[in-house]
């Protein structure tokens, strides 16, 4: 059984929901970042963490392409075009999403107060509504990102999809926000979110 070490509202949402998509058995430690358990299995003291066969894995994008890749699910195999093409927009959300929501929220209540730019949110707004258009160029013609299939990079883009509407950052892009509605009523979402 896998084991999920990190608070539920952090990117260890994102495996959790991983786990239930894949219908597999899992622990859930709802440790804080930087705790004495986290800094004992990930130095940096960053969540998640993934215990697999009594081994910590680290950064939820290395735990979900882990998990994928292993049970063959939620990926196209490696070595293939299409996998090219999924690394590519995996990279695209982390680049343009996730980093612009993670300087935002290191601005907004992570940083020491003396150090915090609120002049930044703006610029970061500005940024991740052109990025939703790029994005739009780059969906598929299918329910999911890439098509027909969910793949790892609709995991990652509705997370970010929440993390943004909770940091008030605009979901600008009609289309953008229909997928994510599709992706949030699915069971397993559902089911992670409860966690």
């Amino acid at each position: 059984m896998y084991r999920v070490i990190g608070s539920g509202n952090s990117r260890a949402r994102r495996v959790i929901w991983m786990l239930e998509e894949l219908g597999l058995p899992y622990a859930h430690v709802p440790a804080p970042p930087r705790s004495d358990d986290v800094i004992a299995l990930s130095p940096a003291g960053k969540v998640p963490v993934l215990i697999a066969d009594n081994v910590p894995i680290t950064d939820s994008t290395a735990i979900l392409t882990f998990l994928a890749d292993r049970h063959g699910h939620l990926t196209h195999p490696a070595g293939t075009i299409d996998r090219a093409r999924q690394d590519s927009l995996t990279q695209f959300l982390l680049d343009d999403f996730d980093s612009a929501l993670w300087m935002a929220a290191r601005h907004g209540f992570v940083l020491p107060e003396a150090l915090r730019q609120s002049a930044i949110q703006d610029s970061l707004k500005c940024e991740l509504g052109r990025s939703q258009k790029v994005l739009m160029q780059r969906m598929g013609d299918g329910p999911f990102l890439m098509g027909a299939a969910m793949t790892v990079p609709d995991i990652i883009l509705t997370h970010c999809g929440d993390w943004a509407e909770a940091a008030c950052f605009p979901i600008t892009e009609p289309g953008l926000g229909d997928y994510l509605a599709r992706m949030r009523a699915r069971p397993a979402y559902r089911r992670a979110q409860a966690v």
